[in-house]
């Protein structure tokens, strides 16, 4: 038998390498920002065409590489972060593997241009497919030019399956978002098909979370600040009450360096135990500084999740410091102790105090009877006659329970037929012919809402009514990238909405017979909602926005209703597309049929 096992290429070996560091144009943009910085660049400009399906070119003022390193640069393994073993557990620096370059390569033609400081020359080299094509001497700046061109144009099944654009470039603005934020000392542009998006000077982090969050965030940042034997914690989190159900911007860093950790986001989530309404998240930038040593970095190829050593305490530590922001800044009830404008109650002393004390004295009346009935007795006469009590009490034994009912056998069938009670505010039951319908009132709500909004889109029927002083209302920038998508579907349910520039609109117009107060909210629950679920195709862009619309708008839990609202309620479900399951596939009508009805009273 012939021997089965062989190496593969390199050109092979290094797609399927690229394929675990470069999973999308994102990531590439990830890693050659992380380079620059790494390369002590100041100054860092990004620049994307077709969400980086065309080009991903990043341009930096760093210290810049020497011919030698440049060629050796593409190489797998090849690195200048480390040299022994022994180093990867002081790391300091973004990029250590050595993989990044070479996984670029390996699936797309890249050009670099780069200089060292105080050489006359720098270096030009081109790739394709991890095969060099040229190299050659250049008058460039100092710093160095990397541009990666035609993503994936070797393997067109990979590049087949990117999502579209608005996605693509969501996940590389994600990307630029982390990396400046943990890095407000560097000055970060990024361009989308020769549009500036970004222009984020050297500034302190507060400034830096405001330039790429909103002003809006201002006002609602607490300061962190911990410092124990252990690690640092720094940054900011958000005040309880401007916590949201969707959109909540949290953002874990350690070391410079972005990381998902859903152990340490339970600790902050206890800490807002009882200050925020369930299903409600607050923001958090927060920032861990703590010896290379005690963690792991490298145990995912995204290098985004981190094992720490002692992780139980860093919990801990994380817990008490939220608790002490939240507190300081009167987010948490805290006794009051002030006695200003209280009642001065002076203390006993029997030193001023002249006057004996006094045992206070009942009087009484000795010769009171209660139950004696004489002209001499002081009181009233209180006789009672106990016979009129019983008085009537054999009449009316003999009357049936049921006797105040007036209708017939029938008629009270039938009105038991359409009879709805509520329980505990949150289920209306009412009775069919197949049995007992316990219907929940909220997902009812829900359900009928949704197809009200979505036949409205589908129709263009939304009715607008004009708000007096419109609306300003500010975007994330990945908020501001969706909405544009998903406007005229906000338009067909009712929202009239204006773009002012800089990721500010003004809502000038909201659906008829809105109730709640703040159209702003409902927007941007759509938009985020739109956000979280990748909606691309046009039904589920409706979908999603007649969903979050609902949801928002739908009565909730706990709240009662007349005899008329429920009966309305329950006629409107019975009257929609489906009024078993919500649009979520949550269950609104149990049926508690009569069989199991009489076996529960066998």
């Amino acid at each position: 038998m012939s021997d089965i096992i062989h190496l593969l290429p390199d050109s092979i070996a290094n797609q399927i390498a690229a394929g675990e560091v470069i999973q999308r144009p994102a990531s590439v943009v990830k890693e050659l920002t992380e380079n620059a910085i790494d390369a002590g660049a100041t100054h860092i400009r990004i620049y994307i065409k077709d969400a980086g399906r065309t080009l991903i070119q990043v341009i930096d003022d760093g210290k810049g590489m020497s011919e030698t390193d440049a060629r050796m640069a593409f190489e797998r393994h090849a690195t200048s972060k480390i040299s022994t073993a022994a180093d990867l557990f002081a790391l300091r620096t973004m990029g250590f593997r050595g993989e990044a370059l070479a996984s670029i390569a390996a699936v797309a033609q890249v050009e670099l241009r780069t200089r060292l400081k105080g050489a006359e020359l720098g270096t030009r080299l081109a790739l394709s497919g991890s095969e060099l094509q040229e190299i050659e001497a250049d008058a460039c700046d100092e710093g160095s030019v990397f541009s990666v061109k035609n993503l994936f144009f070797n393997i067109p099944a990979r590049r087949k399956f990117l999502k579209s654009n608005e996605v693509e470039f969501r996940h590389i603005l994600n990307e630029f978002e982390r990396i400046a934020l943990v890095n407000p000392q560097i000055h970060l542009s990024l361009y989308r098909d020769e549009t500036e998006l970004f222009n984020l000077p050297a500034s302190g982090l507060r400034q830096r979370i405001i330039k790429v969050c909103g002003k809006a965030f201002n006002p609602k940042l607490l300061p962190v600040d911990v410092k124990s034997s252990i690690l640092t914690i720094t940054g900011f989190t958000g005040r309880p009450d401007s916590a949201r159900k969707r959109g909540a911007l949290q953002f874990f860093f350690v070391n410079g360096r972005f990381m998902k950790h859903s152990y340490f986001h339970k600790a902050l989530m206890q800490a807002y135990d009882r200050l925020v309404p369930a299903g409600e998240m607050p923001d958090y930038f927060i920032y861990f500084t703590i010896d290379p040593a005690s963690i792991d970095v490298n145990i995912h190829p995204t290098k985004t999740e981190i094992k720490f050593e002692n992780e139980s305490s860093v919990w801990q530590i994380l817990l008490a410091g939220i608790r002490e922001s939240l507190s300081k800044s009167n987010a948490v009830p805290s006794i009051d102790f002030d006695t200003e404008g209280s009642i001065d109650i002076p203390v006993y002393s029997s030193e001023n105090n002249h006057r004996p004390l006094k045992m206070p004295q009942v009087q009484i009346d000795p010769t009171y009877n209660p139950f004696q009935n004489t002209a001499s007795s002081p009181r009233k006469n209180l006789e009672f006659d106990w016979s009129k009590l019983y008085k009537g009490f054999e009449e009316e034994k003999e009357q049936p329970v049921q006797s105040e009912i007036k209708h017939s056998q029938d008629e009270a069938a039938e009105e038991l037929f359409n009879a709805c009670y509520q329980y505990k505010g949150r289920y209306i039951i009412t009775s069919l012919k197949s049995g007992l319908a316990i219907v929940d009132q909220h997902r009812a709500h829900i359900r009928i809402l949704f197809d009200q909004y979505l036949s409205n889109i589908r129709r263009h029927k939304g009715v607008s009514q004009q708000i007096l002083f419109p609306e300003i209302v500010e975007f994330t920038p990945s908020e501001a990238l969706m909405l544009p998508s998903i406007l005229e579907e906000l338009y067909y349910v009712g929202f009239d909405i204006s773009d002012l520039g800089n990721n500010s609109y003004a809502i000038n117009g909201v659906p008829a017979g809105l109730e709640k107060p703040n159209p702003a909210v409902l927007v941007k629950d759509a938009v985020n909602h739109a956000i979280d679920t990748g909606c691309r195709a046009h039904e589920e862009i409706c979908e999603a926005i007649a969903l979050s619309l609902a949801k928002a708008m739908a009565i909730p839990a706990g709240k009662n209703l007349s005899v008329e609202e429920m009966n309305s309620l329950i006629a409107s479900l019975f009257a929609s597309s489906s009024s078993t399951y919500s649009p979520e596939g949550k269950l609104i009508v149990s049926i508690l049929t009569d069989e199991e009805l009489n076996k529960q009273f066998r």
